[in-house]
């Protein structure tokens, strides 16, 4: 097996909780935020592969040779791409972006932000040999051995049977840039592109401003938040999932006398349309519409651990908890300037 022919990765379907043994022997891995990557090693090249099938060879020459030294040809490794840095001792998706962007520079770039490829499962052993119907504890087993010489950039992903020592993870590397946990049946095989896993996102509420509204003031469809920085400038922070009818309806009646109109857009900080890398729409890249609102009430948000130091920005989603009609916008903490 090689990524010749290109592989999708086994998922896995999100949870609220932590699940119940129910006789299983359950395995618990960090939820690396970074990029998911297939890495095959063949006899005259070693191929990265993203989760949608792009290849990502050419922005990680470090990683491909780390992987070149140290792996038999035909093996195939599931893992996750990551770059620490040391100065905010967490992991930096922006680092990550910037492999994409350098250009010229992509050289200057792997130097001074080299990325790790923590490797979590194995599809091929060496000589190409299929691990896909073996269960995880066989494949864990086997991809720890061929790993066990390997160095820290190319390193096997924690894993613990415990769920205590589980839930420590969760509480205590979030501020590490570890989103949560991923649970895994140590009995399983592996089945590309379908969801056999289970992952547990770390979440928690804070407050934010909302500075405008997809939809309309009279129908907001997500809210659009921002938070003042020390220099008082009001910059976007987050957008929300979309909002559930009762919770448009309740906001419906608040937002309209908030409504900046089209001669008054001066007032506002923010572009007409927001730019597609504000709002994560990571897709088509196109500006989003959307109403600006006077920046003054403030909501609660429920977030997860996905958070862009360097822009004061979470990337995904947030969830839109409640209006905080007791705080003022400037009770609500300030970005770093």
């Amino acid at each position: 097996m090689t990524l010749r022919q290109t592989i999708e990765p086994m998922r896995a379907a999100s949870i609220t909780e932590l699940p119940v043994h129910g006789g299983r022997q359950l395995a618990y891995e960090p939820k690396w935020d970074g990029w998911r990557c297939l890495a095959s090693v063949t006899a005259d090249q070693v191929l990265l592969q993203s989760r949608q099938g792009k290849n990502l060879t050419p922005y990680f020459p470090d990683v491909v040779r780390h992987l070149r030294a140290n792996l038999p040809q035909g093996v195939v490794l599931d893992g996750e791409l990551i770059i620490w840095d040391a100065a905010l001792s967490r992991t930096s998706f922006t680092a990550l972006q910037r492999r994409i962007t350098a250009g010229r520079g992509l050289t200057r770039e792997a130097a001074e932000c080299p990325a790790h490829f923590v490797a979590f499962d194995l599809l091929a052993d060496a000589g190409g040999g299929s691990m896909l119907d073996r269960p995880l504890v066989q494949r864990r087993a086997r991809m720890t051995r061929l790993l066990a010489s390997s160095p820290p950039q190319l390193s096997t992903c924690p894993q613990t049977l415990d769920i205590a020592e589980a839930r420590r993870w969760m509480q205590e590397w979030a501020a590490a840039g570890i989103e949560g946990l991923v649970i895994k049946d140590l009995a399983s095989c592996y089945t590309p592109g379908k969801a056999g896993w289970f992952k547990l996102k770390s979440r928690s509420t804070t407050e934010a401003i909302i500075g405008g509204v997809t939809g309309s003031a009279t129908n907001p469809t997500s809210l659009l938040l921002g938070r003042f920085d020390a220099a008082d400038r009001f910059r976007y922070v987050a957008r929300t999932h979309a909002l559930p009818a009762a919770q448009r309806r309740a906001l419906a009646g608040l937002l309209p006398p908030l409504a900046l109109q089209a001669a008054a857009n001066h007032k506002h900080p923010w572009p007409h349309r927001l730019p597609a890398a504000w709002s994560a729409q990571l897709g088509d890249r196109q500006p989003l519409p959307y109403v600006r609102l006077q920046p003054v009430i403030v909501a609660e948000i429920e977030t997860d651990a996905a958070y862009d130091l360097e822009y004061g920005r979470w990337r995904h989603p947030t969830r839109y908890v409640r209006l905080r009609a007791d705080l003022s916008a400037h009770d609500v903490p300030p970005l770093a300037a």
